[in-house]
């Protein structure tokens, strides 16, 4: 039998240290079992090509998700009290008037920012499992400068896994974290936001001589067989390439094409629910809105009156509308309503979980309403459901969206009456509204000016 020798072990590279190398060699004596760059993470595919890939990847879609989140937030009305989470201090944004045009606004930031922040999911992870070795890496810093980037790296890592964790649970309707969602993931959006500033800012030379390092084309070439190791840089201690690279079993093009199919898997079982069509009923991702009416009323119901309490006496044929604002209150019953000139728009309502749908809304115009009730030209409205409970039971529409002649108080969809659960007798649908802010169930109108 041959007689075989172990390979001797490549020694590593003398530490450099910054200020105050003391400190940072004190560290390094304490290191614990397991920290430092071992031999135990042996993949040949880890480098600084792979991770740079993978963050140039999320560093030109996450400010995507980023933005379409915040941009949701102000369709909310942050300025009437009404988004959540209301009182963020000197986090909040500046406040405008989300516009009413076009009618799909909101349907193309929210599905952006909910389909797109679960098509990265992928990604994250390969991120995450490409620069794993580094998050043991001992000691934790080895200049002031390094500091800064180890504690971006845990705003990073912590938040845009706590913003998974939380955005993903929230579409599932499973709040088994027992705090408030919108509070959460807005505060934590910013923790992420902040240390991506910062850690794009640190490393950024970094990932373009990464990327300028090997050749995307010579590696969509590379089989198997011709993998080889990223070369180490002798002079890092913290280097991702392995110290003893075990052989591959899977090429640097075929872990590229996993992560990159499995965005597009979730892509396919997600982007249904906002474009609608045939892959609607594979959005398997998105089971919120799955609950649908009959005949012209078969599309998405997010709140059905049974859970929100709407029964005979509230919205039955005692019902009445009462508007309000004017010299006088006026009050409506359904017929009264129905009298009154109908208008028919072509709208899409969407809902902050990801899902749309458009449907063909036949009502009185708003601000019809608003002439009816002596305030032709008001400032803002406030519609207010007859549901006895609730967190969006009210709200705020601004100027722009009462007076757009698209803006409704619906009384039918598709050629038929509202069922109960669309919001009968009557709701409200404005082009580019968050879906909750779509009142149903109205039972008064009121009217405000500020002359």
């Amino acid at each position: 039998m041959p007689r075989t020798t172990a390979r001797p072990a490549t020694p590593l590279p003398p530490a450099r240290y910054g200020f105050p190398a003391t400190a940072w060699r004190g560290l390094e004596r304490l290191r614990p079992p397991g920290t430092g760059r071992t031999r135990h993470w042996r993949s040949p595919l880890r480098g600084p090509w792979l991770t740079s890939v993978f963050g140039a990847v999320l560093l030109a879609c996450l400010p995507i998700v980023i933005i379409t989140g915040l941009l949701d937030y102000i369709a909310y009305g942050p300025q009437f009290g009404q988004a959540f989470p209301g009182n963020v201090g000197w986090l909040h944004l500046p406040f405008f008037d989300w516009p009413t045009r076009p009618s799909w606004l909101f349907r193309l930031t929210q599905g952006l920012h909910v389909g797109l922040g679960l098509v990265l999911i992928p990604v994250v992870l390969a991120k995450l499992w490409s620069v794993v070795p580094r998050l043991f890496a001992w000691p934790p810093a080895r200049s002031l400068a390094q500091v800064i980037e180890r504690v971006s790296l845990v705003a990073v890592v912590g938040g845009i896994l706590f913003e998974i964790a939380t955005g993903v649970l929230n579409i599932q309707y499973d709040y088994v974290f027992g705090f408030d969602f919108y509070t959460a993931h807005y505060f934590g959006a910013w923790v992420f936001t902040a240390g991506i500033v910062v850690h794009v800012g640190v490393k950024f030379p970094h990932m373009l001589a990464g990327l300028r390092s090997r050749s995307l084309r010579a590696v969509l070439h590379t089989p198997l067989a011709d993998t080889r190791p990223e070369p180490a840089d002798p002079a890092d201690p913290d280097s991702l390439v392995a110290l003893d690279p075990a052989p591959p079993t899977l090429s640097r093009r075929g872990l590229l094409a996993v992560v990159g199919g499995g965005s597009l898997l979730v892509a396919a079982l997600t982007v249904g629910q906002t474009i609608g069509g045939p892959l609607r009923s594979a959005a398997v991702l998105l089971p919120r809105g799955r609950s649908y009416g009959d005949g012209p009323n078969d599309f998405q119901v997010n709140r059905t009156a049974l859970a929100a309490g709407i029964n005979d006496e509230l919205a039955g044929p005692g019902w009445r509308l009462h508007l309000a604002g004017g010299p006088r209150p006026v009050r409506l019953d359904a017929a009264g309503l129905a009298a009154l000139d109908q208008h028919t728009a072509t709208l899409p309502i969407a809902c902050v979980e990801g899902w749309s749908s458009t449907q063909m809304w036949t009502g009185v115009r708003l601000r019809d309403l608003a002439a009816l009730a002596g305030v032709p030209t008001p400032t803002w409205a406030v519609v207010t459901s007859v549901e006895p409970r609730g967190a969006f039971a009210r709200a705020t529409l601004t100027a722009d969206q009462v007076l757009d002649p698209d803006a409704l108080l619906a009384l039918s969809v598709n050629g038929a009456p509202l069922s109960r659960d669309h919001g009968a007798p009557a709701r409200v649908i404005v082009p580019a509204l968050p879906g909750v802010h779509n009142t149903k169930w109205v039972g008064s109108i009121e009217f405000r000016s500020a002359t």
